[in-house]
């Protein structure tokens, strides 16, 4: 076998891996803004959450691609250390497969699923 073939039947191969291995983070949240006190701490999470590299999906829903279950993790440990004080925070983990196969629809058109980000990687 050739060393370009072998490289073209590997090559599907790392994409397959990848698919199950990258993972977005996705938070939902449920926080209550009748006071002043509570308001500022929804603003506080959200920032935060905008701050860590999540956009927004609808409202109270953010979500975030990870390139990997550990990187997840970090995410997830972060939201865990910076939630309100009240309300419902429900954080959720999702393979870049189950990702793309979502369905985004704006009225009766559909949307395709945002692209991967591309990563910056340094050796």
């Amino acid at each position: 076998m050739s060393r370009s073939n072998s490289q073209e039947n590997f090559v599907p191969y790392i994409r397959m891996i990848n698919s199950y291995r990258n993972m977005w983070v996705f938070t939902f949240f449920d926080l209550p803004v009748e006071t002043k006190k509570q308001r500022k701490a929804y603003s506080r999470f959200r920032t935060f959450l905008l701050k860590e590299g999540f956009s927004m999906l609808q409202y109270s829903v953010y979500y975030r691609f990870t390139n990997s279950i550990a990187h997840a993790a970090v995410f997830m440990k972060k939201i865990e250390d910076n939630l309100p004080i009240e309300g419902k925070v429900t954080i959720m983990q999702v393979t870049d497969k189950q990702f793309e196969r979502m369905k985004h629809y704006w009225g009766r058109v559909i949307k395709d699923a945002p692209d991967e980000p591309q990563q910056l990687s340094l050796f």
